[in-house]
């Protein structure tokens, strides 16, 4: 990466912008042969394995939310990049499919927030699965989204996140859901931070051909927790960078299955999703999971089995779209936010005219996912 880097970004010039542009670029395709694969595990100068702690979790709360027992993970640390874990697909079989459902069709429901709402009514955005099932297709090409489902682009929970103060507020925020929060806090506890809260989700719906541009998650007040991503579907490349825009990122796949985990210093690195790559082959294994479901999940269990029904509208959706869901702690122990008005977006503030309204639109559908 190092190498291809060099011979495309000259001194003084936005380091992280130019590999960007690479990544996305379509005609001519970029060359991956520089993108880390950590699927493949090979361990390299700059690939280091790293060995969870297997006691932090038992294998039965880890089974609970459907992650294999953490002996079996396998997770990752990059030279260079201080707190940054990137673990591989640590769900049982079958499991990923729960999530996926989640995502797609209890997440976008109300109470929750989309870019919908930014300009629909509530009624409008109510029940946007079941009013998607009877036209859902995979995309082909460049055709214009027809159902509710595939003209997502982001849903947040628990403390929503105000894409144009980029701020969270104490009046806008719903319960978060607790089947993620367990999941989340399984997680950071293996990863080496108990006691994390799960306070604030961002999922990102990505199409063929979205990009998510080039930011640092920095709108928590505690940056001591870590961040927590998930990638679902589709696979994409990521970039993550350093403290400036100037610092080479490195490029990653992230597979259907896969986390990262920021945190330390790299809580606050610049990151990017370029370009979503098509995985078909692992996508259909997702669908061949089915046969495999966990028998040990009853008994507190908080996945379940995911009806054909359901998965068939899921599969559909997923062979051509990314789904990520990214969990964060806002607060740390002992913080509050400071008093503010309601915040423009928020469900109770709807006085507003058409102008201000397509104002919000404009920039809530293109602040987080673009397309090309």
């Amino acid at each position: 990466m190092a190498k291809m880097a060099a011979s495309i970004v000259e001194t003084g010039e936005d380091a992280f912008r130019k590999i960007f542009k690479l990544y996305k670029r379509r005609n001519p395709p970029p060359d991956f042969s520089d993108v880390i694969d950590f699927s493949k595990c090979v361990t390299t100068d700059k690939i280091v394995p790293v060995k969870l702690d297997p006691a932090a979790v038992s294998d039965g709360d880890a089974a609970k939310v459907g992650l294999r027992p953490v002996k079996d993970w396998k997770a990752f640390n990059l030279q260079g990049y201080p707190g940054f874990i990137f673990i591989t697909n640590p769900f049982l079989r079958g499991s990923q499919l729960f999530w996926v459902r989640q995502c797609l069709k209890i997440y976008p429901q109300k109470p929750n927030v989309c870019n919908l709402d930014m300009h629909m009514s509530p009624i409008d955005t109510q029940d946007i699965w079941d009013k998607s099932v009877p036209n859902l297709s995979p995309s082909v090409g460049k055709r214009e989204p027809r159902t509710l489902l595939e003209r997502l682009r982001w849903v947040t929970l628990g403390y929503h996140y105000n894409w144009t103060s980029k701020t969270y507020s104490a009046n806008h925020c719903t319960p978060f859901p607790t089947e993620l929060h367990l999941l989340s806090y399984q997680i950071a506890t293996a990863c080496g931070f108990p006691g994390f809260i799960a306070q604030a989700g961002i999922l990102n719906y990505y199409k063929s051909d979205s990009s998510l541009g080039i930011h640092v998650d920095e709108s928590e007040l505690d940056h001591s927790r870590p961040l927590l991503s998930f990638s679902f579907g589709q696979s994409a490349i990521f970039l993550l960078g350093g403290t400036h825009r100037q610092d080479t990122p490195t490029a990653m796949y992230m597979h259907s299955g896969d986390l990262m985990v920021m945190s330390g210093q790299s809580r606050l690195f610049y990151h990017a999703v370029p370009r979503i790559v098509p995985t078909h082959r692992k996508v259909e294994a997702l669908e061949t999971d089915r046969c495999g479901w966990h028998s040990g999940w009853q008994g507190g269990a908080v996945v379940e089995q995911v009806s054909e029904e359901d998965w068939a509208v899921c599969a559909r959706y997923i062979h051509s779209s990314r789904i990520n869901m990214t969990v964060r702690q806002v607060l740390g122990e002992g913080q509050s936010f400071p008093e503010t008005p309601p915040l423009p977006g928020h469900p109770e503030v709807r006085q507003e005219d058409d102008e201000d309204r397509m104002k919000r639109r404009r920039k809530s559908d293109s602040f987080n996912i673009k397309n090309t």
